[in-house]
């Protein structure tokens, strides 16, 4: 018999991840805005070799599972992950994320279904025309649909007109089919059918406007999921819609990113952002939740150490690890 002080608690989800960017590690200096990021992922992409991502991925895989992690929601662009995850111990959800204002990945997208637990997803409110939103949310799937919302104030201002967002897409002359909605969250709940699971990511700048227009329209469960360090890491910014989802009393999830936009995709790391947040709650987050958002059973017990016992907090000591 041994004895471990800490927690005993069931395995993590990690309900939002791109495993497959695991070979832009440290690649990308942090907090330059999101402009500055998605610059220098497209600078940098190319100058990996096919084994040197398929590597990263291993890695990524093996430290998930070692640290706890038993089921991920990753979001997928290409094959090159799907290798990966058919050896791996993890359960994974892969969304293949349709985008494209100008020319559709659709298509591409669709030939990634033959992987097994993969179905399609808007990428967001902002990067996708209508008739593909329209077709990706209606497709006959019972699998939720995980969207990234409202991760810049830049998401509604383009709506109206306005910001930094809508700025570049006049620059390079980017056309929108849909800014006859009023906002992002109007967008939602025209094209998501109300009884579709639905994984709405990030959720920086959410106001109680958004949830009303989105919650008075749903009858399936909907997951608010956050990515905190993931949020600092590109843009500087703390989570700031917390206290509001909590306030409503939404189902929240955690996701990590990418290695691309984090220094590690440890959940147990993601959780120490939440100061103030009870740790009964945190695991609820980041366990059950997160396992029916992605309709998976837990499998895994893990052992949490470092923990302050006297307040049931989380410390920066904290560390998980897997015991089956």
């Amino acid at each position: 018999m041994e004895f471990f002080p800490g927690l005993l608690c069931r395995g993590l989800v990690n309900a939002h991840c791109h495993v497959e960017l695991s070979y832009l590690l440290n690649a990308i200096e942090p907090e330059g805005g999101y402009a500055n990021f998605a610059a220098a992922m497209a600078a940098k992409r190319d100058n990996y070799t096919p084994e040197q991502r398929i590597e990263a991925m291993k890695r990524a895989d093996r430290s998930m599972w070692e640290e706890g992690i038993d089921a991920v929601g990753d979001i997928v662009n290409d094959n090159t992950s799907f290798p990966v995850k058919e050896y791996s111990p993890i359960e994974y959800h892969s969304f293949a994320e349709v985008f494209g204002l100008r020319q559709s990945n659709i298509a591409r997208c669709r030939e990634m279904l033959h992987a097994p637990h993969t179905s399609l997803t808007p990428h967001s409110t902002y990067s996708i025309q209508e008739q593909d939103m329209r077709s990706v949310c209606a497709e006959p799937s019972p699998s939720p649909l995980s969207i990234h919302f409202m991760e810049s104030p830049d998401e509604a201002l383009l709506y109206i007109g306005k910001g930094r967002l809508y700025e570049w897409y006049a620059s390079v002359g980017f056309s929108c089919d849909f800014l006859h909605y009023p906002s992002p969250a109007h967008r939602i709940a025209a094209n998501v059918p109300k009884n579709r699971p639905l994984m709405l990511v990030h959720n920086c700048y959410v106001t109680q406007q958004d949830i009303d227009i989105i919650m008075e329209h749903r009858t399936a469960p909907t997951y608010w999921v956050l990515c905190p360090r993931s949020n600092k890491y590109i843009s500087g910014i703390e989570p700031q819609s917390v206290e509001l989802l909590r306030k409503n009393r939404l189902q929240i999830c955690v996701g990590t990113d990418s290695l691309a936009s984090n220094t590690s995709l440890s959940i147990i790391e993601e959780l120490k952002a939440f100061q103030g947040v009870p740790l009964d709650e945190l695991l609820l987050w980041a366990t059950t939740n997160g396992a029916e958002a992605l309709g998976i059973k837990h499998q895994g017990w893990i052992h949490i150490s470092g923990i302050d016992h006297e307040n049931l907090r989380l410390t920066p000591q904290s560390k998980a690890h897997r015991i089956l």
